[in-house]
């Protein structure tokens, strides 16, 4: 048996394509230490207001900390453009795949407490594990673990889009997945998917509590993130942003569809581990900086350190790296999962161009919430405010 982790001595879906999950083109110098760019923190605003003007983006918040202090957090544009609402720094984004790091680092909370490991079989906390077939209908040659689950290396198959999205119980979806048969044997290869949203369910059995309640009490309530749900109430729909998308003529921007938006609060859409959550650029830097500061918070301990290094350390699949973790993104040996930013920095993207990135070398936090569905560009003014904080970007 493993020792438990605690012991141990060390959109989501349709847009990873876009790109909008990628790392940062290349062309960005790979230097930079300590404290961010001032001149380049006092640019920010102009560079997200001309990528505005550019329509790549209705409106965005912006957020950075150095060594737990606020240094930057703006917003600009609109947050909703036919209504004349300006964006708010307190706005209200789905924050899609970056749920992902959240949902990972509360159910790691489990295995500092010896209930989970990440290294033996899965099927031990989920039984259908067990019956898991390859293409061919034979069984895979070795378990899936939790850390497949996580790393997105188990072989759970990209599920195609169904009406019933969303109508599910985390439970009776959980079984859909597992029932499809494997894209690759556990541990081979790498391919982005739902395997968070397997181990999100582990999690409901191990702790006998709904995903979202578990989140709420390990993660949310002791970190005081009183805007982030996987539910939002009515207080937090009146501040929702509003979704665009590049006009079909290409001259500028439409409002677009968020199919995680519900008519009406009562309206639940299933608790998503991958992908589920709406937040705020404040909340979601108490988050980071939690995880920057080894994983306390106030004196509290929160998760192990222990677990973060699992969690924030890049893995690998078939005897090759990948820049992922346990829910994660990373670089690889030798290579920043974003230029400017040093090599051990993390984070993790959305699938409508929200963007979050830590870098433990530097000690920064990067926030970037925009809500973006197929906006031809609208990555650029991602790449205008990392740039600036990393003091990578050209001179105008």
């Amino acid at each position: 048996m493993k020792m438990p982790l605690c012991l141990s001595p060390v959109l989501f879906w349709l847009f990873l394509a876009a790109g909008l999950l990628a790392p940062l083109p290349p062309s960005m110098a790979q230097q930079s230490t300590g404290a961010p760019d001032a001149k380049g923190l006092a640019g920010i605003r102009a560079a997200m207001e001309a990528e505005i003007a550019a329509h790549h983006a209705a409106g965005t918040v912006t957020l950075v900390l150095h060594d737990g202090q606020l240094v930057h957090h703006e917003a600009v544009g609109s947050a909703d453009r036919e209504k004349g609402v300006a964006m708010t720094k307190d706005a209200v984004f789905w924050i899609a795949s970056m749920t992902k790091s959240i949902s990972v680092t509360a159910i790691l909370t489990l295995a500092d407490e010896g209930r989970l490991s990440l290294d033996e079989p899965a099927s031990n906390y989920l039984p259908s594990l067990k019956n898991v077939k390859l293409a061919n209908g034979a069984a895979p040659q070795r378990p899936i673990t939790l850390r497949d689950l996580m790393s997105h290396t188990a072989g759970i198959a990209f599920p195609p889009r169904k009406a019933t999205d969303g109508a599910h119980s985390l439970a009776s979806y959980t079984e859909e997945l597992v029932k499809a048969p494997l894209a690759f044997e556990p541990g081979s290869a790498y391919e982005y998917g739902f395997g968070i949203t397997v181990a999100g369910r582990i999690a409901e059995i191990v702790s006998g509590q709904p995903f979202d309640a578990f989140v709420q009490e390990r993660i949310l309530d002791p970190l005081g993130m009183k805007d982030t749900s996987f539910h939002p109430d009515d207080r937090l729909r009146a501040r929702f942003v509003k979704t665009y998308k590049t006009a079909e003529d290409g001259k500028g921007l439409a409002l677009a569809y968020n199919t995680f938006v519900t008519p009406e609060a009562a309206i639940r859409r299933m608790t998503e581990p991958s992908g589920g959550l709406f937040s705020t650029a404040s909340d979601l830097a108490k988050f980071y900086q939690m995880i920057l500061n080894d994983g306390l918070h106030d004196g509290q301990r929160i998760v192990s350190r222990a677990a973060i290094a699992e969690m924030t350390k890049g893995h690998s699949a078939g005897g090759k790296p990948v820049p992922y973790g346990l829910g994660w993104q990373t670089g690889t040996p030798g290579k920043p999962g974003i230029a400017g930013f040093s090599p051990r920095a993390f984070g993790h993207g959305g699938a409508f161009g929200t963007h979050g990135w830590i870098d433990p070398e530097r000690r920064v936090v990067t926030v970037y919430l925009v809500s973006n569905v197929l906006v031809k560009d609208g990555g650029q003014a991602r790449d205008a405010f990392l740039s600036r904080v990393a003091g990578t970007a050209k001179a105008p």
